[in-house]
């Protein structure tokens, strides 16, 4: 038993522990009555956050493809989920509705995310961009237009408000569920497909790699939570608006991804985390005439940020400040993991001892004269 203990490689399931362990304490602290209706606000938004930078991080980090339509695939969740919710609840009840409409949600969301991810196949980089850029912007319009009776129209989609209790549980969990597919894609021998692909397109198709297959497969499966994202957000709120869902937002989420680094899932979670906890409070702080200096702040802020991770001059400061470091301050040693090579030649069973001197008698010939070998020859 402690064998198998040893050999799991508990790196591999670090964010796990400390999602779950984050989420079982809010949950006690709320369901004790000792978490206020804002923090439960927050850790709602915290959950969806993370749940769009990890789906997101699929495609810009580990695909290589830069897609601006994320936020349009969380449209589509949360207005076909909030209607799913808004019509099934007076029959089924809160908890199987909830179910129902994340499914749906997420369905969809799948299906207009394969849809998207066709003009992948021969599209890259910034035309990529516009295309998935287009997608959101067509999707928030015809929301935006549909009619009251529909969709809400302009006024926005009413939809039923989940326990508060409940709810920011529920959404870390999913995220739990976001971290568990990501991550076991990744790590399988498809997640090295697809870092192939990323890393060179044209070698991963000469060794026989399905391009088309795997890309449709990101797409799919990053739209998905997206739109699972899209469901919690219209029960989080009481109402969906389209504005919420413009490219300003596709770019929010894509900076958590870069914040966080290309292809790091805890960084992508950090920093979802991060600059959520930042918006909602400047939100809080800013009020009044200090309203206008909200977006000037949050800029600054994030340029601080990045600018902190990525500046080369401060590499040195980074590597020797930063919480792996300070974990190691409190680690023993670990034990080499080399072993004694078991081939040493004063290991290996010889006949002859091999510390022993062997000496050969050698017979030194006349040295070569040619008088010498004149004679010879007669």
């Amino acid at each position: 038993m402690m064998t198998k203990l040893k050999n799991i490689k508990w790196n591999h399931y670090a964010n796990y522990i400390v999602v779950a362990a984050f989420t079982l304490i809010f949950a006690i602290l709320s369901l004790t009555g000792f978490l206020e209706s804002s923090d439960k606000y927050l850790l709602e938004k915290i959950a969806i956050a993370i749940t769009l930078a990890v789906s997101l991080s699929m495609v810009v980090g580990f695909l290589g493809e830069l897609s601006l339509g994320h936020a349009g695939f969380m449209c589509i969740g949360a207005y076909i989920g909030g209607k799913t919710a808004v019509v099934l609840e007076p029959v089924l009840g809160e908890a199987p509705t909830l179910l129902i409409s994340l499914l749906v949600g997420g369905a969809v969301a799948a299906v207009f995310g394969m849809i998207i991810g066709l003009p992948a196949l021969r599209l890259r980089g910034d035309y990529l961009a516009i295309v998935t850029l287009a997608f959101g912007e067509i999707v928030r319009s015809i929301f935006m237009n549909s009619s009251r009776e529909s969709f809400g129209g302009s006024l926005g989609l009413d939809t039923p408000r989940f326990n508060k209790d409940v709810l920011f549980i529920i959404a870390f969990v999913i995220v739990l569920a976001c971290l568990a597919v990501t991550q076991n894609l990744i790590r399988s021998k498809h997640g090295r497909a697809i870092t192939a692909i990323r890393d060179n397109e044209i070698a991963a198709r000469a060794t026989g790699i399905d391009v088309t297959k795997y890309k449709l497969l990101v797409f799919t499966v990053s739209s998905f939570f997206a739109g699972i994202a899209g469901v919690l957000y219209s029960y989080s709120n009481f109402t969906v608006q389209s504005t919420k869902f413009s490219y300003n937002y596709s770019i929010e989420i894509l900076v958590m991804v870069v914040l966080g680094g290309m292809g790091n899932i805890n960084g992508s979670i950090i920093a979802a985390a991060l600059i959520t906890f930042l918006d909602v409070e400047l939100q809080t702080i800013l009020t009044g005439n200090l309203a206008v200096l909200q977006d000037l702040i949050y800029a600054l802020i994030l340029i601080v940020l990045v600018i902190y991770n990525n500046a080369p001059a401060l590499k040195p400061f980074r590597e020797k400040h930063n919480l792996k470091a300070f974990i190691g301050k409190f680690r023993k040693p670990e034990p080499s993991k080399h072993r004694d090579d078991e081939a040493k030649w004063d290991r290996v069973p010889t006949k002859i001892k091999m510390d022993e001197v062997l000496s050969v008698d050698l017979q030194v010939s006349s040295p070569y004269t040619p008088d010498k070998a004149e004679k010879e020859e007669k």
